[in-house]
Parts: structure tokens; sequence; C-alpha cells
């Protein structure tokens, strides 16, 4: 074996200082041995890979190296074990499939409205001249999407009842991350007690979701759009229907994949474009084009506005690594002969800052997108192969939708002008300050999307 060069530190303290300090650690790391090298951050070697080209023998090698599902057991205590991320082989390549649709085509035009619906009410929310932290009403938005969408619920006392819970499980989010890696501290001593408590809001959160889900069997409605039903409704090729206990695993997978990446994601979008004025006001421009009452799908479709969504995730990507595979026999990669049960992870952070690729990685340009067509294995915020993200879709329609909306409406400023430093919560990058900004006013030029909303508040 020939495990790429790493650290010397003991493994606890290599974990140690992952966990408190991951950006810094990888950089570190990065400098001093390169593009691919070893962490001992568990049982088993991490190696962490930031070349193209290795990261590409990664993706595309599906006999020695697996995407493993396993990696995701420590986090059951949340999201159970039938669900998506945990899945290996056959079992999780039908579950795609029969995940897929909800995520793509004309259902998510069904979202557009509800989503730009949303953004205008949370913006509408702040007080004017008052500082309100981005980070916070962003991710309050992306729990009401998934909450609406996903979960199909808008009013009732059911739906009270989830938000308040999944608020209250957001605010010990750190804490029970830290209890994931480090089961000793997994210690119901009763709801008093940090885990107890933690494990006393997923049985609430249960409660109510296998409610709605029995009840949504029992008084089916065709008319419904949003996840959950469309789920209930779905059938694999044998005719079979996913189970409650599946559904629930789903649901709740979705919540944390995409609530907090897509709300941090939607920071940084509300970040960089108040930083930098040039490309907001372009940004700005382009919205103003598309004429009267465009469709979510047009503003979707916008060169420019992909591009700045496109830069935000290559500059401050919300995940720092794609979902971890396992090496199964011995293989080579980057000249490296892996043995079995090595970790391997596609260090998305890494990759974007690289300078071959993104010369000045720096500076927050979203014309280099148009300038050059970098490949899954150069851009890849949402990772890769068969562990790609299923909601992406949904998440840059909603990325999109909510910055138009709130550009095109509203007239925000930063209220700190010193740049934000990067800091990760689990494995998600996000501004250190929470980005803090402020209303000051309507936008005066409303634009040509006024008439878009107007039906809406």
């Amino acid at each position: 074996m020939k495990l790429p060069q790493g650290p010397k530190a003991p493994g606890w303290s290599q974990k140690l200082q992952f966990m408190t300090n991951s950006l810094g650690y990888l950089k570190t790391n990065a400098k001093l041995y390169g593009d691919i090298f070893t962490i001992e951050l568990d049982s088993r070697p991490t190696v962490f890979v930031s070349n193209p080209l290795g990261i590409q023998q990664i993706f595309s090698n599906k006999k020695e190296i697996i995407a493993s599902g396993e990696v995701h057991q420590i986090f059951a205590p949340l999201i159970g074990t039938s669900g998506l991320m945990n899945l290996d082989g056959s079992p999780h390549r039908k579950r795609r499939k029969l995940l897929m649709p909800p995520f793509h085509g004309e259902r998510m035009r069904a979202y557009g409205k509800l989503i730009c619906h949303l953004a205008d009410k949370f913006i509408h929310q702040q007080v004017i001249h008052k500082p309100f932290l981005a980070s916070e009403v962003m991710h309050n938005l992306s729990l009401e999407v998934l909450i609406e969408a996903v979960f199909g619920l808008h009013e009732g006392e059911r739906a009270q009842k989830l938000r308040k819970i999944l608020a209250s499980l957001w605010k010990v989010k750190s804490l029970y991350n830290f209890c994931f890696f480090f089961p000793a501290l997994q210690l119901d001593w009763g709801q008093r007690s940090p885990w107890g408590y933690f494990l006393h809001l997923v049985r609430q959160i249960d409660e109510l979701l296998y409610a709605e889900i029995n009840e949504r069997r029992q008084q089916p409605n065709n008319s419904r759009v949003d996840i959950l039903s469309l789920l209930i409704s779905a059938r694999d090729e044998t005719g079979e229907s996913m189970t409650n206990q599946e559904l629930r695993d789903e649901l709740l997978t979705l919540l944390v994949a995409g609530h907090e990446t897509t709300g941090t994601t939607m920071t940084w979008l509300l970040y960089w474009t108040h930083r930098e004025s040039d490309v907001r006001n372009r940004l700005l421009q382009e919205l103003d084009s598309l004429g009267d009452s465009p469709d979510p799908m047009s503003i979707f479709q916008l060169p420019y506005l992909t591009a700045v969504c496109n830069e935000s995730q290559r500059i401050t990507p919300a995940g720092l690594a794609a979902a971890p595979r396992i090496v199964q026999a011995p293989v080579q990669v980057m000249n490296y002969e892996l043995i079995p049960d090595t970790m391997l992870l596609a260090c998305i952070y890494l990759t974007h800052q690289r300078e071959d690729i993104y010369p000045e990685p720096g500076k927050f340009k979203p014309e280099r997108f148009f300038e050059q067509q970098f490949s899954s294995y150069e851009f890849l915020p949402f990772g890769g192969g068969v562990r790609r993200c299923i909601a992406e879709a949904l998440a840059q329609f909603e990325m999109k939708l909510v910055l138009a909306t709130i550009l095109s409406r509203y007239q925000l400023t930063l209220v700190d002008p010193k740049p934000e430093k990067l800091q990760c919560r689990g494995a998600t990058i996000t501004p250190s300050g929470g980005a803090k900004m402020m209303v000051i006013g309507r936008r005066k030029r409303q634009g040509q999307l006024q008439q878009l909303f107007d039906g809406l508040v």
C-alpha cells in the first residue's frame, strides 16, 4: 500500500483539528502535501482529493470504489436507515429512480410562484434600517420552502407545530452534529440532557410526519403537487410503493441535506451581490430585460443570473466535500495504491480554489463561466457520480428565484464592510458573521418583475 502523505499527529488530534477548524486544516495540508493527502479521522484512513483527474477516477469507478451508504449511518438517529443516503447498489438505484420525477420538469413550475412569494414575504417582514442576519433569514426561508413545497404543509396546527419543532432542532444543530461524530456523547438522561432533548425533538417530528402520511394515504388528493404527496403515489417497476418508514426517512434526509446547504448558498448570494456592486447592477439590468410578467422558468434560464449563482457556489460552496466513497478492492488513484476500507473524499472547497482551473480564485468573477466550460470534476457544488444531490434542480431553482425576487423588489446593503470569513458548521461552509444586512427601502424602479409578485402578496 502506498497511501498519500499526510500529517503525522495522533488520530484523535487530527480529528479534533478537523472538527474545530476544517478549512484551515485542509488548506494547511494542501500546501504541505499537494492535491491528494491522507488524514486520520476514524478507524480508516481518509484521503482528500482536489485534483480533477483524481476526482474523475473516484466518481467513474463503480467496481473497486463504491459510494457506500454505510458512512451515513452516524446520522441514523435523525434520518433513519432507509433513506436514499443510507442505501447501496440496486436498492439505491431503484430509490433514486423513484425520487427523481418530483424534482424535475413540469413539477418545478408548481413551486416557482410559491418560492417567489415566500422570498418577498421574508424580506418584507424586515424592519427598514434595522440590521438582520441574512443567514438567519435565508435559513428560515429555506426551511419554509421545504415545509410547504416538500412536506406540503401550509396552514393548520400540524404545520405550526412542525415549524416550531424544526426551528428548535436547528438551534441545537451544532451540538448534535458533534454528538454524531463522538458517539460517547450520545447519553439520554431525559429532556434536560443535550442528547435526550434532541431525541425528544425527533420523536415529536416523527409523530407529526406519520400522522400526515397516514392522513394523505386515507384521503388521497390527486391535485396536490407537493413532493410528499407525489412520493406517496409513486410506484416502482414492480408496482410497490414506499412504506411509511421510508417516506419519513426520505423527508428527514431532504431536510438535513437540503435545508442548511440551500439556506447557506442563498446567504452567500446575497452577500456577494451586495459586496460587488457592478455584478448587482448588471444582474438587475438582465432581470429588467425580461419584459412584463415573466414566468419563473424564464428567470431560471437567465444566463448572467446562472453565472452569478455558479460563481458564488464556486468561491464559497456550501458543501465542503462530495459524498464519501469507500475503496472495496485494491485500486490505483493518482498513482497511489489504495487498499480496501480507505475513505475517499472529493474536496469541493479545495478544487474550487485551484488557480490552474480558476485564475485569481479569490476574486468573484461570474464572467469566468462565460469564458470557459468547466467539467463536472472541476466544478462540483452538488457532488458527483451516483451520489450527486438528487434535489439539485430544486435547489438551483430556489436560489435563483429568491435572489431575483429580493434584488428586483428591495434595496439592501451590507452593514459591515469587512469581508466575511468562512467557517465550517459540520460539513457546511458558512459566513462567520452571518452576513449582517439591512433593508434601506423598496427598489424605486420595480422593473418588469413587479406584476409577477402583485398577485402573490
